[in-house]
């Protein structure tokens, strides 16, 4: 699974960061988790406001911070 957090390096962005990397750990699931800062990779994600949150290319969040029990909610719906 790869996990993506995208934002501009704010500390919204960054708290969402450090959420999805901890829900990883919790749920003891294989992930890459990624921070992208790159305007032109946010561009191409299509994501109307940051922080955005996307599992496997998929947008599962975005303009707000989910909170680590929320995020393992969502990885979990997403892996089945």
């Amino acid at each position: 699974m790869e996990i993506k957090v995208l934002g501009s390096g704010c500390t919204n962005c960054k708290k969402l960061y450090q959420y999805a990397t901890k829900a990883v750990e919790e749920l003891k699931v294989e992930a890459n988790v990624l921070y992208i800062t790159d305007l032109m990779e946010i561009a191409k994600a299509n994501l109307l406001r940051t922080p955005g949150l996307i599992f496997d290319g998929k947008i599962v969040s975005y303009g707000r911070v989910p909170e680590t029990e929320e995020i393992k909610t969502m990885i979990q719906k997403h892996l089945g």
